[in-house]
């Protein structure tokens, strides 16, 4: 449970594990701790969610296309990039080949 200090317009300014002074306590869900925090609020868009999730789609797509057409190596991505490229990578090949098998491993062959 944190404990918050407010500024002079009774925003939050500084967010604290113990008491001190001029410190008030609000609850962790607080929506004052939460815009300061920058987490969604309770009720917010998933859409918008959705729309990050594919247009990081369509950027790893892009990328994909100019490391085949040769216009960047992919070596020339900082290596956190290409680390991040690599697991998502592998992670959609993994999951498209999983994706046609409707009765799992173990089903009998007809």
């Amino acid at each position: 449970m944190p404990f918050i200090r407010r500024n002079a317009s009774g925003a939050i300014d500084s967010l604290h594990r113990r008491d001190e002074e001029g410190c008030e306590f609000v609850s962790d869900d607080h929506p004052d701790v939460r815009a300061f925090l920058g987490a969604a609020a309770p009720g917010h868009d998933p859409n918008f969610a959705t729309l990050d999730a594919d247009f990081i789609r369509v950027i790893e797509d892009v990328i994909d296309t100019l490391i085949s057409k040769n216009v960047i190596n992919i070596t020339d991505l900082p290596l956190e990039a290409q680390t991040k490229l690599f697991g998502r990578k592998g992670y959609r090949q993994r999951a498209a080949k999983d994706a046609l098998k409707l009765f799992g491993d173990d089903e009998a062959p007809i």
